[in-house]
């Protein structure tokens, strides 16, 4: 039976085998005692709704405490002379309790408004969830997926409806996600949000631990995110790291990680190999899969934080180290970081001071992505070793090589420092009136160092020369920002004024080397200048570069509140930067926003049901300015080398057409919302339609040559636009004694239209193709932008079937049926697209007593992927002397396609439906209270990580196909072409341990 006609579930069951050792684990570490002496108080605590778990239950002014079990009862020892206790946890008035002479006490805790009515973050500032009236989602980081990932972004994977986290490699411990809010709005700019990091715009994702991150907050409307101007576009992510507090503390996070392969690629075997004929018996017998692969791959991370201070100075230290391993032979990460956040507010409250530093160091051996591809198509009866110990290595054919030996022999290390450093000043001039001064520098250097040593094979019987080369990137971002902030109640009314000025300095410089021809492959990369190959050939190999740009930006807000039932919010920014045209360095990016809690009318305000109703909208227009420097203005490039007298002379010239009228790419952002409470807050969500408009895409657009210097120039031509519809949904079902079980559902409906390629000034073409397929054959492109067309449109032949000669059959414009090789160009059509139509994730938390259970799904549905393995190796007309899928021969559609003449023709044949649905996190908790002085909590936890895939699509896990960006449901490269390379999932077990002291 075909394997796309049906639903399927990929699975390893190693690693279920393995998740049930893991689990066994934690039930028999549960039942672990201990033995306690000593005078105790016993009790209970209780809301007026009832008991209440987890409740922190301290010896005032000491580290001695427990927590409450799911009755909301304690026991805690105390020593002699002890008479008080502190009672507190998130949401409650904390209470001091006089236990002198008691053994037994009974306490009721109160609601503590200020806490339950949650704070978000937003642009230069924080409101009350209740005033929000722009679309944001808050996590905090208990909301966050536990993930042994390379980026805390993974962590909220599937969380925020509209915002795509996407990792095609997830594997790879030095991949990193590509993350997208509501759609792909541009053409050459850069398409993710901004990160904002402790105030700090631009801060590094990359160096921010899981473990110390107190919120996030996801800027989605337009009136939210127009506050940061020019790159604002995408949206805006604020992160917020702990903070210290009062009661020292000490906290160690550790886990380990077990990678295994899931939902693998088929491939025949030496037997199936051999009896297809499929090219020359070399003896052997390998697994090539196996061959390159670590399985197991092995991971572990180790984080410890110390917090503490007083009323008045207080702490937050973090630091970790993780040494991870990819599931190829090659790939391994070694990372060193840290942070410290201090907070100081004189006695007086005048002043407040905050400081924070964060490095980190890592060090990096990176994957070779194509060593995956060649085990695919490597003849499986070549050996990994010949009968002389050397490795195997066969000139002929297209995939020639041996990628074991290219895995241990190549070296491709890389070195990566950062270093963010920020503080602020605030000044508390009056109890309604304050004044911060804000500065930060976020700086990075990354070393890439590659060598080929003269002894690999390829090298032997190719140029015989060992290669070596060294390159440095480094960027550093300056920023000065002054914000004032007054605050105003009088009765009913209330308002929040905030003025301010940004001002933002980027660098980038680097330089590189290489060499060819070393005496020795000993010194690898550190001995370029012993090269004799640069000087025999009278060439330097030497390069060298530095820009620099600049933002400053004045802004205002003003937030207004009329009896907690009517919100309203306007602001302006006005910003500059130095990448615009002489015409065009300055921009005004306006937002409003207007919220009416409805709950708070006399219709519906004895409602019993009804907790909160509030119906929001919001409009704001943000820029996108992320795009390299100089752009606009006269630049000159080398034009290669000139031959005089015996010399060779660089020449110079125009690199590039001047553009004085170049601007910010436009966006206009909609919004109408609601947020909801219902049965005594037991059910809350959020619903979010919306539609962004992108105006002047930049992009490179073909001009008359002469007078232009160069065909193309970078302008500002084009419009794109992005609708959609967010649900975002949490209830407490069941919350009985001991049990509780909570569920969270998050949905996106995005539709996405390329509106034009035009306008009054750049008249060009209605369309370009892309996605250009590689060889073998020559297939062209698989995908077309076209005007009034969703990004991500497939454009090619529309199959027929197959005739009795094993033909692929199309048809062409005339709507005859052809054999495909007969097919050109114009019978092209549109046959399918690779945009998700829906996104969905869906939590599921279960508690009893001190266990914890997270179930985590996520999907993505209405979309269709370009199986590239089955065009490539999946059929019996494939090229000779290289390895197929099984899908060749199984009977299915794909191995009806015998003849080679239709071989590289590309349709609709092979794509397929996309959508799929995971079993994506799931995580068991123990968590045992300790009483002693030493150690309050001990948790262990297990947890899985692509568990199981349902999906129709037949060319491995689709989570590997690319879906953000411009050209989604295609495996692409760097340049945005097809690509070949492949690099497998893992279903990954993670074990870990947390102690709190």
């Amino acid at each position: 039976m075909a394997q796309a006609a049906k639903w399927r579930m990929r699975k390893s069951w190693s690693a279920r085998t393995a998740i049930a050792m893991l689990f066994g684990v934690l039930v028999a570490m549960s039942g672990v005692a201990q033995a306690q002496t000593g005078t105790s108080i016993s009790g209970k605590i209780s809301d007026k709704q009832g008991a209440l778990p987890g409740v922190s239950v301290v010896e005032k002014g000491t580290s001695n405490g427990t927590t409450t079990d799911a009755e909301g009862k304690f026991t805690l020892q105390l020593p002699a002379g002890a008479k008080t206790i502190t009672v507190s946890s998130v949401g409650y008035v904390a209470q001091d309790v006089d236990v002198s002479n008691k053994s037994n006490v009974e306490i009721t805790l109160a609601e503590d408004q200020k806490t339950l009515n949650e704070v978000v973050v937003i642009g230069y500032g924080s409101l009350n969830k209740r005033e929000v009236s722009s679309a944001i989602t808050h996590l905090s980081s208990k909301d966050l997926l536990r993930v042994g990932g390379n980026n805390p972004m993974m962590a909220i994977q599937g969380k925020v409806a509209g915002l795509t986290v996407t990792n095609t490699s997830t594997a790879d411990p030095n991949s990193s996600p590509n993350i997208q809010l509501r759609g792909a709005s541009s053409r050459s700019a850069g398409l993710g949000p901004l990160f904002v990091v402790n105030g700090i715009p631009g801060g590094n994702i990359d160096n921010i631990n899981q473990n110390e991150i107190e919120s996030i907050d996801v800027l989605k409307g337009g009136a939210a995110s127009a506050i940061y101007g020019t790159r604002g576009s995408n949206g805006v992510i604020v992160i917020t790291t702990k903070k210290g507090s009062a009661e020292p503390r000490l906290f160690y996070d550790g886990y380990t990680t077990f990678d295994y392969l899931a939902n693998e690629l088929s491939v025949l075997s030496k037997d199936e190999f051999l009896a297809n004929k499929r090219g020359f018996d070399f003896g052997g017998n390998t697994n090539w899969l196996k061959e390159v692969s670590r399985q197991p791959s092995f991971s572990h991370k180790h984080t410890l934080q110390f917090s503490g201070g007083s009323g008045q100075t207080n702490y937050f230290t973090s630091v970790d180290f993780r040494d991870a391993n990819g599931i190829d032979l090659r790939s391994g990460k070694r990372e060193y970081g840290g942070r410290v956040n201090i907070n100081h507010t004189t006695a007086n409250n005048l002043l407040a001071l905050t400081f924070s530093v964060a490095p980190r160091y890592a060090k990096i051996s990176e994957a070779d992505y194509s060593a995956f591809n060649y085990a695919l198509t490597l003849n499986p009866t070549i050996s990994v070793f010949d009968s002389t110990g050397k490795y195997s290595y066969i000139n002929s054919g297209f995939f020639a090589n041996n990628p074991v030996e290219n895995a241990k022999m190549v070296v491709r290390d890389r070195e990566r420092k950062s270093l963010d450093l920020n503080g602020s000043v605030k000044l508390n001039i009056l109890e309604n009136l304050n004044t911060t001064l804000t500065f930060g520098e976020v700086s990075s250097s990354y070393r890439l160092m590659d060598f080929t040593p003269s002894n690999i094979t390829p090298v032997i019987n190719g140029t015989g020369r060992n290669s070596a080369g060294q390159r440095l990137e480094e960027n550093d971002q300056k920023s000065l920002e002054w914000l004032g902030n007054y605050f105003l109640d009088r009765g009913k009314h209330s308002v929040k004024l905030l003025a301010g000025y940004s001002y933002q300095y980027f660098t980038a410089s680097g330089f590189n080397a290489s060499n060819e021809n070393f005496p020795s492959n000993v010194l690898t990369y550190n001995g370029l200048g012993t090269g004799l190959w640069n000087l025999e050939k009278g060439i330097n190999n030497v390069g060298s570069y530095k820009n620099s740009s600049k933002l400053i930006a004045f802004f205002g807000r003003v937030n207004y509140d009329f009896d907690q039932k009517y919100f309203l919010s306007a602001s302006l920014r006005r910003e500059g930067s130095s990448k615009f045209g002489y015409d065009n360095k300055w921009g005004y990016f306006p937002a409003a926003s207007f919220a009416w809690r409805l709950t708070q009318e006399g219709f519906l305000k004895d409602i019993p049901w009804l907790n909160e109703l509030k119906l929001r909208a919001d409009y704001g227009e943000t820029g996108n300015q992320d795009f390299g420097n100089y752009l606009s203005l006269d630049t000159y490039g080398g034009y290669g080398y000139y031959p005089y007298n015996g010399s060779s002379y660089q020449v110079w010239g125009p690199s590039q057409n001047t553009n004085y009228n170049l601007r910010w790419e436009k966006s206009a952002n909609f919004n109408v919302g609601v947020d909801f409470e219902l049965f005594s807050s037991k059910i809350t969500g959020s619903a979010n339609y919306y539609v962004r408009t992108n105006k002047d895409l930049l992009g490179n657009y073909n001009v008359a040559n002469p007078p232009n210097i160069q065909g193309q120039t970078f302008a500002n031509v084009g419009t794109m636009r992005n609708t959609g519809v967010e649900l975002q949904l949490s209830a407490a079902v069941v919350n009985k004694g001991a049990f509780s079980y909570n569920v969270s559902l998050t949905g996106a409906f995005n539709d996405n239209k390329f509106v034009s390629f035009s306008n009054n000034l750049f008249k060009g073409q209605s369309y370009i193709d892309v996605v250009g397929m590689p060889a073998p054959g020559s297939p062209g492109t698989l995908q077309r932008l076209q005007e009034d067309r969703r990004i991500g449109s497939f454009y090619a032949l529309k199959s027929a079937g197959v005739n009795d000669d094993g033909a692929l059959l199309v048809y062409n414009k005339n709507g005859e049926i052809v054999p495909a090789n007969e097919a050109n160009n114009d019978d092209k059509q549109f046959i399918g697209n690779g945009l998700p139509k829906f996104t969905t994730g869906l939590t599921n938390n279960f508690t009893y007593k001190n266990w914890d259970l997270s179930v985590f799904l996520r999907g993505a549905f209405g979309y269709k992927l370009f199986n590239t393995y089955a065009f490539y190796l999946g059929t019996p007309a494939a090229q000779q002397n290289a390895n197929l899928l099984t899908s060749a021969i199984d009977g299915g559609k794909y191995s009806k396609l015998t003849n080679t003449a239709t071989y590289s023709s590309l349709s609709d044949y092979f794509l397929e439906p996309g959508g799929f649905l995971k079993i994506d996190n799931i995580t068991l908790s123990y968590t045992q209270p300790i009483k002693s002085k030493f150690m309050q909590s001990a948790r262990i936890y297990a947890t899985t990580r692509n568990l199981a895939t349902f999906t129709k699509f037949t060319g491995g896990d689709p989570d590997l196909v690319q879906i953000n960006g411009l050209y989604p449901g295609v495996n692409t490269n760097g340049d945005n072409n097809g690509t070949l390379n492949y690099y497998p999932s893992t279903t990954q077990l993670l074990l870990g341990l947390q102690l709190t002291f």
